[in-house]
């Protein structure tokens, strides 16, 4: 065999290596063992090649195929991101190979139970889909063993999966035709090579062309000179590579050829989707070709959208919650329209209702209407939803608020204002102006008493509304994640009860005039079932709108933060060594933890602080080294830092961790300008000091020779208490980069004695004009020692890091 005795991670990573490595195969994609991609992505996103189930031993190759069926299928990772070439299964032994497009029918079987465990191969299920498979991939499979079949694998890879194109497209159907005709516009329509405006005087419009081009039959191919029309009685045709007007009245106007002046941004688009549409839906499309509408819409200066990626993407899942027919189902109402175009996409005008705050925006919604838009001009209108009555709502509307059993059907469809009392950012809405009433519209003097600080965001005042005065509707909402873990939201989610139904989240910068990274949710909520939000897992989206993986949000109670944990410690009866500057309990606000010897007025007056002594020193550097090894990215962003499980108070070995880390990181801002600085982890010897220290506290902590009182609220019992600190050999090597990053301060001319480590940083790196500590020095030496100190305790931080999980400091 080729490989032996390795796990299966160690496994995946060598076949990587060995066989695919002009190719990333480092993307994780949900729960699929093995991914692979092009280095390159196209302007289209990424077109993935190869997706693969990795096995330890010998493996059935039917059974590992089966079982990334099922994987990918329970995560619907086919519908939700842009299928691969090929699927594939690899062993110690052999890999194997089948084009997707060959078992893709699988993931569309009706009355299927995608919810089983992929694992158990017991399952009737499991059972059914290997009978399903096995005949295809008896002939439809490529096999390889790695040392027999060496040179042919390689042969393989180079001629067929390097020069894979996904050959599985998105299927068109009803519910996905008029957003991929919004993406048409902005890629096919500038490279139409024609007159807009004398066509529209014909009345031809750029959705003729459109239709002109899904009703093609693309014959399996990417060559665009085998696409024949297959709907003759369209308006424009696809004919000899371009369009033909076919209308009979104007065609003699439009004789020749329309041709397309960039065939290659033509085709890069089409490969993403089969056509033509799914039969069963032609002609259905044919019949609303109506609802395609030259899109006009104007954006006012102040007004905000949701991207169309993410309008388009929220209606896919309202289809995968209520089923098809939903928009034939249920009535829809915006009630923070904007200008409308979270309801681009939408096919039953009937059903749908729109309204917004500002006058302006009704007029530009009608003025759409005018222009084809397909909505109805008497269900638009302006309301004020935070102050005005219901009895200014249509009397149709009104009377299904009114209906116990209408309500059940009626989808509160929105991407509320996102501003906060004295912040005039909005991350989606009217306009910035909604700040300014954030803090004195009637829901909030409703509510400010029950719910508390949350009311001063505009989107808990609409979700606050919705489930009290709608109750059993249901809530599609676009909004962060703060009404599910956040600490100031604990009395909001004490009142607010619905059960979360699915979701997806999003990065915050793929928003217009949104700051910061952070995640952004939409989030389906069924009002009539009153549930306490527990746990909220949604799908992570890349910025294409890929799905990539699972994220699951904590709904915490008061005494689950880690505030509550560190107010066990405090300790005002001891000498000060030193202050915690304390923050909110969230991951966004790593760069707000600090350990200093002199905090600010403003911490102080907003009890942003915690005295360090002796007693607590251990504590308080567990807490910042925990603050600071987990990186904030978006994804993490809204974590909150939680109180831990007991287990943490009998590993020393991660106490001392934690302490030698908070030595040496930056956010240990402590200076000998502000007072005795007790933090000198050395003693004068090993540094060659040039005078004495005025403290060896930290050296004498570190050698057990402080007593430490209550030592059992810290140890597991009193008889652990160390006699002399054990340091890992990962600590032991941040002492050993520290010490001659010491040594080489203290060699240099009229030094601070008594210098902490950021008084060795700002010795060599100075200041900018603005005062603030430059990233850099000149000095050659220094910046080799303090990249060698900051190499060791990214190596510790690494080994402090499952930790944090593991003893719940976080939640994964």
């Amino acid at each position: 065999m080729k490989y032996k005795k390795i796990r299966e991670e160690e496994l995946k990573n060598k076949v990587g290596a060995d066989w695919f490595k002009q190719f990333d195969t480092t993307e994780i994609l949900g729960n699929i063992d093995f991914t692979l991609f092009p280095k390159q992505d196209s302007l289209f996103g990424r077109a993935p090649l190869l997706w693969a189930e990795a096995k330890t031993g010998n493996f059935d190759i039917p059974t590992m195929f089966v079982q990334l069926v099922l994987t990918i299928g329970k995560a619907r990772t086919f519908d939700k991101t842009l299928p691969p070439a090929f699927l594939g299964a690899f062993d110690f032994k052999k890999i194997a190979f089948v084009d997707y497009i060959n078992i893709q029918d699988i993931f569309y079987l009706n009355d299927f139970n995608w919810n089983v465990t992929p694992s158990n191969h017991d399952t009737k299920e499991f059972k059914l889909i290997k009978e399903r498979i096995e005949a295809v991939l008896k002939t439809k499979t490529y096999v390889f063993d790695y040392q027999k079949d060496e040179k042919l694998l390689n042969t393989f890879i180079k001629n067929n999966v390097a020069k894979a194109t996904t050959k599985s497209k998105i299927k068109i159907d009803k519910n996905n035709f008029i957003p991929i005709y919004l993406r048409w516009i902005e890629i096919v329509r500038p490279i139409i090579d024609v007159n807009w405006d004398d066509l529209k005087k014909a009345n031809i419009f750029d959705s003729d062309f459109y239709l002109a081009d899904i009703f093609v039959d693309d014959k399996g191919t990417q060559n665009i000179d085998d696409d024949l029309t297959i709907r003759d009685s369209l308006f424009v045709v696809f004919q000899n590579q371009g369009y033909k007007i076919a209308k009979e009245n104007i065609k003699q106007m439009f004789d020749a050829t329309i041709i397309i002046r960039n065939k290659d941004a033509y085709l890069q688009f089409w490969k993403l989707y089969k056509r033509p549409p799914i039969e069963e839906f032609q002609d259905y499309i044919i019949e609303r070709k109506d609802l395609l509408v030259p899109q006009d819409i104007r954006e006012r200066k102040g007004a905000f959208f949701t991207p169309r990626i993410w309008v388009e993407l929220s209606q896919k899942y309202l289809t995968d919650y209520l089923g098809e027919n939903w928009q034939d189902d249920y009535y829809i109402w915006d009630c923070a329209a904007g200008t409308g175009n979270l309801l681009t996409g939408l096919t039953n005008k009937y059903n749908i209702y729109s309204s917004t705050l500002d006058q302006s925006d009704v007029n530009v919604m009608h003025e759409r209407i005018v222009h084809g838009a397909n909505l109805l001009h008497n269900h638009v209108f302006q309301f004020d939803f935070l102050n005005d009555d219901f009895t200014k709502l249509p009397q149709s509307l009104q009377e299904i608020i009114n209906d116990p059993e209408k309500r059940k059907k009626l989808i509160i469809y929105i991407n509320p204002p996102y501003a906060e009392h004295g912040n005039r950012t909005t991350f989606a809405g009217d306009g910035d102006h909604k700040a300014s009433v954030a803090t004195t519209s009637k829901i909030y003097n409703k509510f400010n008493k029950i719910v508390g600080t949350a009311t001063r965001e505009l989107f808990a005042q609409f979700f606050l509304r919705i489930h009290d005065e709608i109750p059993d509707c249901i809530l599609a909402s676009f909004s962060t994640l703060k009404h599910i873990n956040a600490q100031n939201f604990l009395k909001f989610r004490q009142y607010y009860k619905a059960k979360y139904e699915m979701g997806f989240i999003c990065e915050s910068n793929t928003f217009d005039n949104v700051k910061g990274k952070f995640p952004i949710g939409f989030l389906i909520w069924n009002l009539s079932d009153k549930k306490e939000i527990n746990k909220v897992e949604t799908d992570i989206v890349n910025k294409y709108g890929e799905f990539y993986g699972i994220k699951s949000f904590y709904a915490f109670g008061r005494n689950d933060f880690i505030s509550s944990w560190l107010r066990k410690f405090y300790d005002k009866n001891n000498a000060v060594i030193g202050y915690l500057i304390l923050p909110g309990v969230d991951m966004q606000q790593q760069n707000g933890v600090y350990i200093t010897l002199k905090p600010t007025d403003s911490d102080i007056a907003q009890h942003k602080t915690a005295i360090i002594t002796k007693n607590n020193l251990v504590i308080m550097t567990i807490y910042l080294t925990i603050r600071q090894v987990i990186r904030p990215l978006w994804l993490n962003n809204r974590d909150q830092f939680l109180h831990p499980n007991e287990n943490w108070t009998s590993d020393l070995e991660f106490q001392n961790d934690c302490l030698v880390y908070s030595l040496f990181e930056g956010q240990n801002k402590v200076t000998s300008k502000d007072s005795i600085n007790n933090w000198i982890p050395f003693t004068e010897q090993e540094v060659n000091a040039q005078n004495r220290f005025e403290s060896n506290f930290m050296t004498d902590f570190i050698n057990c020779k402080i007593k430490i009182e209550n030592e059992t609220d810290l140890f597991e019992n009193s008889t652990n208490q160390p006699t002399k600190r054990e340091f890992s050999e990962e600590a032991k090597d941040v002492f050993d980069a520290g010490r001659e990053l010491w040594k080489y301060y203290h060699s240099q001319h009229n030094v601070n004695v008594n210098a902490s480590l950021y008084d060795i940083r700002e010795h060599f790196q100075g200041r900018n004009d603005k005062g603030r500590m430059n990233s850099k020095s000149d000095d050659e030496k220094y910046m080799e020692l303090i990249g060698e100190l900051r190499n060791k305790l990214n190596f510790l931080a690494d080994k402090i890091k499952p930790k944090i999980y593991e003893y719940e400091f976080l939640k994964e």
